[in-house]
């Protein structure tokens, strides 16, 4: 896919641990138009990080200074350099080859372009799992005035400029929860873009669904009465 007129700097963001299995359905699809791509690894122990490396050697590996997806990307973002950052999945559910149409609807104005596996798609995802994402959307939805599809996908695009000023407190995978309603709190204009999603390649989930389930809706409760 060529890049998108009039595109800035990007940085494709993707956190990790232990997903050697699989980045090779991954970093060798990122376009090649991608201005930096950022790594930021759990301490991985099945070699993730030497993976990474053979694959892109241009790739920028951090590891990240505590626990949890939420930390990673946080981290993550801090060290960007791109105009642009885009957040990937680590475990080959979701497409690269996608991303540029994540980009073009921040070249035309919006500020964030957040993924949907259910807007237009049918996820390959377990029945409950459907569910839950429907409740926290629901939740978000009614709490907050959105009109969100998918409030867990891990796909998404931002100038780096609009989270200037967002304070994130949340460490675990319920930072994206925490995110997708600040967003909307700060007055940032957002979209929707639905994604493919194949479903986990390989390898286990890092979540707990019942446990991460209830953290996530308690996390949206939370932010509705938080003053920043």
């Amino acid at each position: 896919m060529n890049r998108p007129e009039n595109c800035p700097s990007v940085t494709a963001l993707i956190c990790t641990l232990n997903e050697a299995e699989n980045l090779p359905h991954v970093l060798p699809r990122i376009p090649e138009w991608v201005s930096e791509v950022i790594l930021v690894d759990g301490h991985s122990t099945d070699g993730t990080v030497e993976v990474a490396k053979k694959l892109r050697p241009d790739i920028k590996v951090l590891f990240q200074p505590g626990n949890g997806k939420g930390d990673a990307l946080k981290h993550g973002i801090e060290n960007a350099t791109g105009d642009i950052i885009v957040t990937l999945d680590a475990d080959g559910s979701t497409a690269p080859e996608e991303m540029h149409r994540f980009i073009e609807p921040l070249l035309g104005g919006c500020d964030y372009a957040k993924g949907s596996r259910f807007l237009n798609n049918r996820p390959k995802m377990p029945l409950h799992r459907q569910f839950g994402n429907w409740v926290l959307a629901t939740a978000a939805n009614i709490l907050f005035g959105t009109k969100y599809t998918d409030i867990c996908s891990g796909y998404n695009a931002f100038w780096r400029r609009s989270l200037e000023g967002i304070k994130l407190y949340s460490d675990g995978f319920e930072m994206e929860q925490e995110l997708n309603v600040k967003i909307k709190k700060a007055g940032l204009k957002v979209i929707e873009v639905p994604h493919q999603d194949k479903g986990r390649l390989g390898g286990k989930s890092k979540t707990q669904d019942i446990n991460q389930g209830f953290k996530d809706l308690f996390t949206i409760i939370k932010e509705r009465f938080r003053h920043w």
